[in-house]
């Protein structure tokens, strides 16, 4: 017999990353479907999270990652203030050669087959037109083009709900939310980074921005001729002199051993995912005086807005609820000082407690 201890079963069933309700493998040879769904809590509502396909260089590399998704998503939908527990599902191959009508409709039916325990929606790899293919074969898809009953782009509420977070991080450091000339890096300006550019200089804040396409930098200086400037690289934009506020809003891992050292910002706090290279860094930030809005706490609003979804898009009251982000920070930030920990460790702590309290009740 061959022994699996050391792979997927010892994951889900003993490690840190474990303690999930359900993992379904999916397979549909006639599409070529290979899939990983992962519910990992289902105390506050059914599990919610998007649909990531992209080419995973082992199975087990797929599993993890799903698991560890699944697990975020509760904590995101937890500190949202979301009726709904945490789940993340991927497909396993390159979206640009193996994605098909035929492998979206079969992964639809696998997600049907969960009766709603796990709603769906976009991630990596997948677009507002897959779902659209998805929901005709499961209901509980959200992340739909408004001509099929969705909302569409998620990216408007998105750079509200980190605006809201940058607001609450001026308002805990110094004393005021007003970002009015404040400097501010953003890194990244693709589908949120640039709505948040608006809403800075909107209120006045001087923004440095950079990004890897020179046609996404050359859409924000065109849009703002004026109170925005561009920075050679990321290397260059977090060592600006006077930086305010470092905003993240492309790929994870931007806080890492090599870029803490040298941020001349004194507050971070933007839309990427996973922005904390490895555990300790929330540490090493707080050693040095920077105030960190953990990442799924103000990029909340993309989640928010398909939850919405499943009760008649409503934009306004999205937008109202978006806006409770700056509430949300500045009881992490209150948390953290009260309790000596990280904003990070305070977040997760208000999470799971709202999730203990569910399963205490059912």
């Amino acid at each position: 017999m061959t022994d699996v201890s050391d792979g997927v079963l010892h994951t889900l069933f003993h490690s840190d990353q474990g303690g999930h309700e359900q993992v379904v493998l999916c397979q549909d040879r006639a599409s070529g479907l290979k899939a990983v769904i992962a519910l990992h809590s289902t105390a506050l509502g059914p599990a919610l999270g998007g649909t990531r396909f992209y080419p995973y260089a082992t199975e087990g590399e797929a599993v993890a990652d799903a698991l560890n998704l699944a697990r975020g998503m509760s904590y995101k939908n937890a500190l949202a203030g979301l009726d709904h527990g945490g789940g993340k599902a991927v497909i396993i191959g390159d979206p640009e050669t193996v994605k098909t009508e035929e492998l979206l409709l079969a992964y639809g039916r696998f997600v049907a087959s969960l009766g709603g325990r796990y709603v769906t929606a976009c991630d990596v790899g997948t677009y507002v037109a897959d779902m659209d293919v998805v929901a005709r074969e499961c209901r509980w898809t959200t992340g739909r083009s408004p001509e099929n009953g969705g909302a569409g782009d998620s990216s408007v509420l998105t750079a509200f709900g980190v605006y809201q977070g940058m607001r609450a991080s001026a308002q805990h450091l110094w004393g005021d939310p007003s970002l009015r000339d404040r400097k501010v890096g953003v890194a990244g300006v693709g589908k949120v980074g640039h709505h948040l550019v608006d809403h800075l200089r909107e209120e006045g804040a001087e923004v440095v921005i950079t990004d890897v396409r020179e046609d996404a930098v050359r859409r924000v200086l065109d849009r703002h001729p004026q109170g925005v400037t561009a920075a050679a690289d990321t290397g260059a934009l977090i060592r600006t002199e006077g930086l305010d506020v470092y905003a993240p809003c492309a790929l994870g891992g931007a806080l890492d051993d090599d870029s803490v050292p040298v941020l001349t910002a004194t507050v971070v706090c933007g839309a990427a995912n996973n922005q904390l290279a490895h555990p300790g860094v929330e540490k090493d930030l707080a050693d040095r005086g920077i105030l960190y809005a953990p990442d799924y706490v103000v990029n909340a609003g993309g989640v928010i807005q398909v939850a919405d979804e499943l009760h008649g898009f409503d934009f306004d009251r999205c937008r109202a609820k978006a806006a409770k982000i700056f509430d949300t920070t500045l009881a992490i930030f209150a948390r953290a000082k009260s309790d000596g920990i990280p904003p990070a460790a305070a977040a997760d702590r208000i999470a799971e407690q709202r999730m203990a309290e569910a399963r205490a009740s059912h």
